[in-house]
C-alpha cells in the first residue's frame, strides 16, 4: 500500500509529554510525523496532504504489546507465515500498532523455524496490520514449579549456546526473553543475554527475593505477567512477586483483565510502581476474539481461557484497548496517567523507543483515533490506516 502525506486537524493529541487541544499533526509520505502542535503553529509545506478534520476526537500513540501469542484464530506458537499476518491484522483492529511475537517452549528445531518466520515477517512487513518489531522468547529456560499452562516436557536448563542458535535464526531480532534465573547456570545465562543486547525478564520462576536481587545485579530488568507464574508475595518471603514490587530496576508486565490479576491488585501495582514501571500486555492466545467453546487443549468461557478440565489459566483473550478501559476503571486514573504503560513503556522495553511510543516529529506515525468514549475509530501504522476509518 502506497503511503502519502496526511494532515489531521482539530484533534486532542496525547503526545506522551503533553495534551494538545485543538491540535494538528502532519504525517510525511515516509510514514513519520513531520509536525505536531497547535493548529496555528508552523510546519513543513502541507499542500499535498489530504486533511482529516477530527472534530475534537482524541489521538494517542499506538499501543505496543510485548507479550502476544496470537488472536482471531491465528497462533504464533504454531508460527506459520500466515499466523504472523493474521495476528497482526487482528490486534491492529483493537489498537495495537506494534508487537513482539511471543514464542513459548518448543523443540529446538521448531523454535528455530518459528523465529526464522518471525524474522521474515518483520523484514517483509505486514500490510494493513500491526508491525512485528521482534521476538519475545518465553522459555524454554523456565522452572517447572511455576509452569502454569505450559508443557514442562519442553523446559530445559539455561544454555547460552542454544540461545545463540535462536539469535542467529532470528536475525538478531530477539528483544526479550523470559527465564527463571534461579535455575542452575542462571547467572552466566542472564549475563550472556544482557551482553548480547537482549532484555531479560523473570517469569515462570520460583526465585526468592534474594535470588531476584542477584538476577537484577546480573542485569534482569523486567518481569513477565507479574503476579502470575511466579513465587508469590508473603511477608516472611517476598518472593519473585515482592521483588518486582520493591525493586525499582524492574518493570512489571500486567495482564489487566480482572481475571489474571484482581482489580484491586491492578490498582495496587500502579500505585506502587507508577505508570512508567508497569508494562501492559495481553498475553493473548490464538483464541482471543473467538466464541466460547473448546479449542484443542483449551476452553474459552466468558472470554476467559483455561486448560481443558482444569482451573489453570492458559493465556488470555484480552486486547490492549479493552485493557486500557479496564485499567482506567480499576485505578481511577485519567487517560494520561495510564497511557505510558501501553505506549512509551513497552516501546522502551522492546528497544524501539527511538521511533515509537510517543507522538513526536521524526517518530513513526503509529497512532489511534478514539471517540468520546475512547472507542477505537481508526488505527494507523506508519501513516497507513490498518483498521477503522
Amino acid at each position: 500500500m502506497k503511503r502519502r502525506p496526511l494532515e489531521l486537524i482539530n484533534g486532542v493529541f496525547y503526545t506522551g509529554s503533553e495534551v494538545i487541544r485543538n491540535g494538528r499533526m502532519r504525517v510525511d509520505a515516509d510514514g513519520r510525523i513531520a509536525y505536531i502542535g497547535s493548529r496555528e503553529g508552523s510546519d513543513p509545506d502541507n499542500r499535498d496532504a489530504p486533511v482529516v478534520d477530527l472534530a475534537g476526537r482524541t489521538v494517542v500513540p499506538g499501543f505496543i504489546d510485548v507479550h502476544i501469542h496470537g488472536g482471531g484464530g491465528w497462533d504464533l506458537l504454531r508460527g506459520n507465515p500466515e499466523d504472523f499476518e493474521g495476528t497482526a491484522r487482528f490486534h491492529a483492529a483493537h489498537g495495537t500498532t506494534a508487537f513482539l511475537a511471543t514464542i513459548g517452549p518448543n523443540t529446538e528445531a521448531e523454535t528455530v523455524r518459528i523465529v526464522d518466520n518471525a524474522r521474515k515477517a518483520q523484514s517483509k512487513g505486514i500490510e494493513a496490520g500491526a508491525e512485528v518489531i521482534g521476538v519475545h522468547l518465553e522459555g524454554p529456560f523456565l522452572n517447572p514449579l511455576r509452569k502454569g499452562a505450559m508443557n514442562e516436557s519442553m523446559f530445559r536448563p539455561p544454555d547460552i549456546r542454544e540461545m545463540d542458535r535462536y539469535i542467529e535464526a532470528s536475525g538478531n531480532t530477539i528483544r526479550l526473553i523470559t527465564t527463571a534465573p534461579e535455575l542452575p547456570g542462571g547467572e552466566a545465562f542472564v549475563r550472556g543475554l544482557v551482553d548480547r543486547g537482549i532484555r531479560v525478564s523473570v517469569g515462570h520462576s520460583d526465585a526468592s527475593y534474594e535470588q531476584m536481587a542477584d538476577a537484577v545485579r546480573w542485569g534482569a530488568s523486567h518481569t513477565t505477567h507479574h503476579f502470575n507464574g511466579m513465587r508469590p508475595f508473603h511477608h516472611r518471603d517476598p518472593g519473585t512477586a515482592g521483588a518486582g514490587l520493591m525493586m525499582p530496576e524492574l518493570t512489571t508486565e500486567l495482564i489487566a483483565d480482572g481475571v489474571h490479576v484482581h482489580p484491586a491488585a491492578v490498582r495496587f501495582l500502579f500505585d506502587v510502581k507508577g505508570e512508567y514501571k508497569v508494562c501492559a500486555v495481553t498475553d493473548a492466545i490464538a483464541y482471543a476474539g473467538m466464541p466460547d467453546g473448546e479449542y484443542g487443549h483449551s476452553v474459552v468461557t466468558g472470554g476467559e481461557v483455561y486448560l481443558k478440565g482444569t482451573n489453570t489459566l492458559a493465556g488470555s483473550s484480552l486486547t490492549m484497548l479493552k485493557a486500557l478501559h479496564l485499567v482506567m476503571q480499576y485505578t481511577g486514573r485519567p487517560l494520561e496517567r495510564v497511557l505510558p504503560s501501553f505506549t512509551a513503556v513497552p516501546a522502551r522495553q522492546a528497544g524501539v523507543d527511538d521511533r515509537k511510543g510517543t507522538l513526536e516529529p521524526g517518530k513513526d506515525a503509529d497512532f489511534l483515533i478514539l471517540g468520546e468514549g475512547l472507542e477505537l475509530l481508526g488505527t494507523y501504522v506508519r501513516g497507513i490506516c490498518a483498521a477503522g476509518a
